[in-house]
């Protein structure tokens, strides 16, 4: 009778332990918005995801090991699909996908450098571009312009946006 006790014990301990390791949640970051320069004349805005890289074994035309920036989805507010961004333009510079969307409120999930995927909520206005860094190692043009208050960073410090305001 003690061995069996034991025995479930055991068992109970490693499906519970191992429903912990299995059920991990995604990081979830504070909404990020568009930087504070208008740019165009359109009555849409822009979102652009330098997602973590994707790295792809040479193929056909590709004499290179080439890094790509991995694909990623656009939610609505409420989290239903709305896009899936093939986060590749198809050329030897290393660009993000440019994708235009109506003004509005989504939730962008993409594999960011070192915290697998994360959830960040963005915020998209006319004419303007919403822009995600989670490739990690970016250097911003303005960093002495971002601060705590105005900046959407990693967990280990890394800024990811500009923090929305709306």
């Amino acid at each position: 009778m003690k061995n069996l006790w034991t025995y479930l014990s055991l068992t109970g301990a490693a499906l519970l332990w191992s429903s912990c390791a299995y059920n991990q949640h995604s990081l979830v970051l504070n909404p990020v918005g568009p930087s504070p320069q208008v740019s165009g004349n359109s009555t849409t805005g822009t979102l652009v995801v330098f997602s973590a890289y994707e790295v792809t074994s040479p193929g056909v035309g590709d004499f290179e090991h080439r890094h790509h920036y991995s694909d990623y989805k656009i939610l609505s507010e409420d989290g239903k699909p709305v896009q899936t961004v093939h986060n590749d333009i198809g050329t030897v510079v290393k660009e993000a996908s440019r994708v235009q969307l109506p003004a509005g409120k989504y939730r962008v999930a993409a594999n960011s450098n070192g915290y697998g995927t994360v959830i960040v909520p963005v915020v998209i206005a006319t004419n303007r571009t919403t822009v995600l860094h989670l490739e990690g190692g970016y250097s911003w043009p303005s960093d002495t312009a971002f601060n705590q208050a105005n900046s959407v960073r990693l967990p280990d410090g890394e800024i990811v946006g500009w923090r929305a305001t709306e």
